[in-house]
This record gives structure tokens, C-alpha cells and sequence, in this order.
């Protein structure tokens, strides 16, 4: 496999000229590497074997790909008859010790996809009927994955497409794909840095991703649905409840309502104990049903749309 990016053709999204400069841009913070807020400063760009480089991610160059294909479990309002067309990306830029994808985000693994592989991937699940593309924890690959929707949009991509993060964003990097993502799905997991700290491995979780937020609901709005009832555009936020309120959920839904009013929440009750979570004896219970129902009730309250 030769190198990820290859010289794009003129045409219309933005402009050629506007989208070839946003993507010279995205690809130079490839290297030294700040596509995401760890920053880690290696050269991811550089072939392997001549001083390619990873960071915390293990990436490269190119993207991995754990699967491909149309996905039922997802939120209603992404999924309607044909499933929303997910790309689950392997690896990740955070460290949850709970993680329920860990086999994916934090082991090695996927095939490597270039730019074309990865168009060819969302024009099948076009093909497929999927009503929407969804890019699963796209953060540390998020140039390459502006490269394939440049493409993919040009050669008759019509879908929306859907990012679907943990919330620990590169303001920088999104600015680059405005005019590309029609729906930001990103997690908002913890209103204390003390918590980001102890179970996804950042200092600075809450006001990166409320950063993250101010930007991504900059771009596209509140959540819009179409007379299907499936979402086109705008912010669709997830928090997960952890046992013994240890996200501060109530404080993190008042985050979101503010940073981003009107936007879709899904308050998820599926924390179940995994991967590292045995190393952690708060960890080891389960949220209360009747906290998710009050917490999703309390959301609805505060504006936003439940999508759950």
C-alpha cells in the first residue's frame, strides 16, 4: 500500500480550492501529530521502516477498519429502515477502563484502509441501503477521514454523515471538517477532571469537551429530523451513568443544555462492568433504573431532545 492521501480533483463541496486547503491543513497536523488534544508530536506521516511514528493511539498513517456494515443497535432516529452504514475504526485517543468496544479501541487489530478503500466502503453501504454513514471513534483519524468524504461526496455520496467520538476533541481539527459532517455524535462522559483522570486517562476531559461541543454545535445546530423521524443534522450527545453518580450525570446534562440547547441526549442505562473495571471496586455496581429514568427525565426538562 502506497501512501494514504493522493492529489484530489477539482470540484464542489465548499470549493475545490477551499476543500484542498482544509485538507493541506488537516494532513500537516498529522505531523508532528495534534489531530487530537493529546498533541503527542510524532510524525505519523512518514512510511514505515523510514521513521513513521505512533502515539498513543498506535496509528499510523493509515486507518484501520474493525468492520463495515450496516448497524440496528444504534439510536432510532439513526437507524430507520436500512441501518445506519457504520465504519468502526480501530483504536482510540482515550483510555476508559470500562470500555465496552475495548477489544476494538484498545487492542491492535483491523485491516488498514486507504482513501479509496474507505470510499468504497461507504458507497457499498450506500448501496445498501444504510441512511447514513457512521464513523466510529474517528478522532485520531479524523484527516483521512475528511480525505474519504471529499472523495465519497464527489463521486455521489448523498447520505448524511454521522461522527461518532468520545467527546475528547482537537477544536482545530473539527474547524477542518465543517461543511463535511452533517451529524456530530459525541460522548460527554464526566463533568470533573478528576474522573477523566482516573477512567479515561486525560487531565482535562470537561472543558476539552465542552470545547469540542461550543464548535461541533457551531456547525450544525440543534438535532433536525426529517418526516421519517431520522436525524439529517445537528449535535447528538451520549453520556453513559456510572454507578454511584460518579460522572456528576446531572451536571453533565446541564453542560450540554447550555453549551448546546435543543441538541438530541441519549442518557444510556448500559454501564455493565468490563474490560478494567475490576480494578476499580466502585466500578462494580450498576446505576439504578429509577436514576437513568430521573436523569432522563431531568434532560428533557432542560430542553434537549431524548433520543433513546
Amino acid at each position: 500500500m502506497g501512501s494514504f492521501f493522493r492529489p484530489l480533483a477539482t470540484g464542489s463541496f465548499f470549493t475545490g480550492h477551499m476543500q484542498d486547503e482544509m485538507l493541506k491543513r488537516a494532513r500537516s497536523m498529522l505531523s508532528p501529530c495534534r489531530v487530537c488534544p493529546r498533541r503527542c508530536g510524532v510524525d505519523r506521516l512518514a512510511p514505515k521502516g523510514q521513521g513513521g511514528e505512533v502515539g498513543f493511539c498506535r496509528i499510523g498513517a493509515a486507518p484501520h477498519v474493525a468492520s463495515a456494515g450496516p448497524h440496528f443497535g444504534e439510536e432510532p432516529v439513526l437507524v430507520g429502515s436500512g441501518g445506519s452504514g457504520t465504519i468502526f475504526f480501530q483504536r482510540c485517543n482515550l483510555d476508559c477502563v470500562f470500555c465496552q468496544n475495548f477489544d476494538i479501541s484498545h487492542r491492535n487489530g483491523g485491516i488498514e484502509a486507504d482513501a479509496d478503500e474507505l470510499v468504497s466502503l461507504m458507497s457499498a453501504l450506500q448501496r445498501r441501503g444504510c441512511d447514513n454513514i457512521n464513523f466510529v471513534t474517528p478522532t485520531h483519524v479524523a484527516p483521512q477521514v475528511l480525505e474519504a468524504i471529499i472523495i465519497a461526496r464527489r463521486e455521489g455520496l448523498i447520505v448524511p454523515i454521522v461522527y461518532n467520538c468520545g467527546g475528547y476533541e482537537s477544536v482545530e481539527m473539527l474547524s477542518l471538517l465543517e461543511g463535511h459532517i452533517d451529524i456530530y455524535m459525541p460522548d460527554f462522559k464526566y463533568a470533573l477532571a478528576a474522573a477523566g483522570r482516573k477512567y479515561s486517562g486525560v487531565a482535562d476531559y470537561p472543558q476539552v469537551a465542552k470545547a469540542a461541543l461550543v464548535e461541533m454545535y457551531r456547525q450544525v445546530g440543534p438535532l433536525t429530523l426529517d418526516e421519517r423521524g431520522l436525524a439529517v443534522r445537528g449535535v447528538l450527545v451520549r453520556h453513559l451513568v456510572l454507578p454511584a453518580d460518579l460522572a456528576e450525570s446531572e451536571k453533565v446534562i446541564d453542560i450540554v443544555a447550555e453549551t448546546a440547547p435543543g441538541c438530541g441526549i441519549n442518557v444510556m442505562g448500559q454501564y455493565h462492568p468490563c474490560y478494567r473495571a475490576d480494578e476499580f471496586p466502585e466500578l462494580q455496581a450498576l446505576p439504578s433504573r429509577p436514576e437513568i429514568a430521573r436523569l432522563r427525565e431531568y434532560a428533557v426538562a432542560q430542553g434537549l431532545m431524548r433520543v433513546d
